[in-house]
């Protein structure tokens, strides 16, 4: 490893957060990763490994996509501002068109992060009803400024940042009275949700709750955000999950593999009536806006990313989820320590319980103040680092283990994916 990169790592530990570097020592997880081939990360000692996370899905197109790395290489060899002072940039604009073609969203803002599409999101829902309520579904993860961290699910990511955003109210998942009595709530603007709940668990809503809440809201009325920063860009089998809805969301926000795995790059999408409803006048065009949205390079990388996904690669992932998901049920799914499998496309979920037995307890593993949380998950995850994969659990939900391989994964490493979870779970299980 060059010394440089080596030196920056401790740094990391001194200078940035370092108890996230402790966690990573502490459960093994490979951080010393050195360089990139053939898509695959590499780790100091030399040790390559297959990254069913996608760096948290913004590799979709894999580490350091050679199509992503040549664009802005051309972009940077040439002589275009990275900066608009007028705020009016063409590579924006070639953007909120391509993505208008694909999903037929015709007002786009443009962002760095999730949580910044979210914030534009819920500003938008308030200045375009008039209405000060905000629906959200508990178990939800959407990010961690204000708005935000106010429907974030109960527990760390939330309450200690008290008090929250006012007026925000979170919906018990898949109930449908306590849908119904939010519909009928004259102050309500908008119902945020996620197509798939990825941190509680990777829970798909039931499509009987989905076709009320399609039908309750609409333009007019209660405006329908669909959080799409985890879903969108293909992940499901379809470029928006919501796509496949009974209508159109309001709003979407995107983000993650927008940039290509390589810009910081998010979108909060919606129709020019709404946008112009908050921002239709010329004293209020300017007053949700980000200094470095939209800039020059984050949307070149947005405009290979979107050449990359078409409609062949969107079936691909259609087709290497149920690759992936036949693996697992053939793999993993007759261990006794499997709940349940679920999700859709290249995002799915395996829920995992554990026996009553201190093995699996964080007490018993020598982190005592983890012992509310089940260990099962972490467990699995280290030894799936020993086998060459990079994994993770659910944020809200530490017994479910979260699987999104990038798009470009060949088939055969799903299918070794799934065997060395299912040899992982063999082991675990013989611990007792």
């Amino acid at each position: 490893m060059d010394a440089q990169l080596r030196q920056g790592f401790l740094e990391f530990r001194a200078f940035v957060n370092p108890l996230v570097a402790l966690r990573a020592q502490l459960v093994g997880e490979p951080y010393l990763l050195d360089q990139v081939v053939d898509g695959r990360l590499v780790d100091a000692e030399g040790m390559a490994y297959t990254d069913l996370l996608s760096g948290w899905g913004t590799q979709a197109f894999g580490h350091r996509s050679p199509a992503v790395e040549a664009a802005l290489i051309a972009y940077l060899q040439g002589a275009s501002p990275s900066i608009y002072p007028s705020g009016i940039s063409p590579f924006a604009g070639l953007l909120a068109a391509r993505l208008e073609q694909r999903c037929g969203y015709d007002a786009a803002f443009f962002a760095s992060g999730g949580s910044e599409a979210v914030e534009a999101a819920l500003k938008l829902a308030r200045g375009a009803t008039g209405k000060p309520r905000i629906a959200c579904i508990k178990g939800a993860y959407h990010g961690c400024t204000f708005g935000s961290v106010a429907m974030m699910q109960a527990g760390p990511y939330r309450d200690i940042f008290g008090p929250h955003l006012p007026q925000v109210d979170a919906l018990p998942a898949g109930d449908m009275d306590a849908l119904e009595r939010a519909l009928a709530d004259p102050q309500l603007a908008a119902i945020v949700i996620e197509p798939i709940q990825v941190e509680a668990g990777v829970r798909v809503p039931d499509p009987a709750y989905l076709e009320r809440l399609c039908g309750g809201t609409g333009p007019d009325g209660i405006l329908l955000i669909a959080d799409e920063i985890q879903t969108g860009m293909g992940r499901t089998g379809h470029f928006l999950d919501s796509g496949a809805w009974p209508r159109q969301p309001d709003a979407v926000t995107l983000g993650k593999a927008l940039g290509g795995g390589a810009m910081p790059l998010s979108a909060m999408l919606t129709r020019r009536p709404i946008f112009d409803r908050v921002y239709g006048q010329l004293a209020l065009a300017e007053v949700h806006a980000s200094t470095f949205g939209g800039n020059s390079l984050a949307c070149v990388a947005g405009l290979a990313a979107l050449e990359l996904l078409d409609d062949a690669m969107i079936d691909e992932v259609a087709r290497k989820g149920h690759l992936l998901r036949a693996a697992l049920d053939e793999h993993v799914a007759p261990s006794p320590l499997v709940g349940a499998i679920r999700g859709k496309g290249l995002l799915l979920g395996i829920a995992l319980q554990a026996p009553d037995h201190p093995c699996y307890q964080f007490d018993y593993l020598g982190a005592p103040e983890l012992a509310a949380q089940p260990a099962i998950g972490m467990m699995l995850v280290h030894r799936l680092y020993k086998a060459g994969f990079i994994a993770q659990i659910c944020g809200h939900a530490w017994q479910v283990l979260r699987l999104q391989p990038p798009y470009t994964t060949p088939d055969a490493e799903l299918a070794a994916c799934a065997r060395a979870i299912g040899e992982a779970l063999d082991y675990l299980w013989d611990l007792q």
